[in-house]
């Protein structure tokens, strides 16, 4: 399997492939409204506007298994992030990063980037993965990794 198998649901319930975003540098992040480091979507934004013209993607999917702090509904949460910080990248439907109901995509980036001394469990909200443009899992980012911090990382791969 590579990242370009799976398929993900976007706002309104349909399904995509992320084959749609071959070529791309992609910068996947499982977010939440009510978090601590919930202004790092202003960062996600200004990342965003920085180098989409150059193939590069904010990915973005709530999640609310961390202190149920994404409780909102599809509506609620698209109407925050674009309010409060503009945003203008995509914001998925809801979906779980751990656990058995974890969606299929995240187990995949798990594997494929696991986290400090092999871990796999994702451990909070804003957990960053870099993909390259052939689709490859280059490297994950913990919550605390500013997006701001990420350019030279993402000038590499554009």
């Amino acid at each position: 399997m590579a990242i370009y198998d799976y398929s993900v649901k976007d706002k309104n319930d349909n399904e995509i492939s992320l084959g749609e975003y071959k070529g791309k540098v992609l910068l996947i992040v499982n977010t939440a409204s009510k978090c601590g480091f919930t202004s790092q979507y202003e960062g996600l934004e200004k990342i965003y506007e920085k180098y989409k013209e150059q193939g590069f993607e904010v990915l973005a999917f709530p999640c609310n298994q961390f202190g149920a702090q994404e409780p909102g509904s599809q509506e609620e949460i698209q109407s925050f992030c674009s309010l409060n910080f503009g945003t203008q990248f995509p914001i998925f439907k809801k979906i779980d990063v751990n656990g058995s109901s974890a969606t299929p995509l995240y187990e995949y980036l798990k594997k494929e980037a696991p986290g400090i001394m092999g871990t796999k469990a994702i451990k909070w909200n804003f957990t960053k993965f870099l993909v390259d443009k052939e689709g490859k899992v280059v490297k994950r980012f913990a919550p605390k990794d500013k997006p701001e911090e990420l350019s030279a990382d993402i000038e590499k791969l554009l």
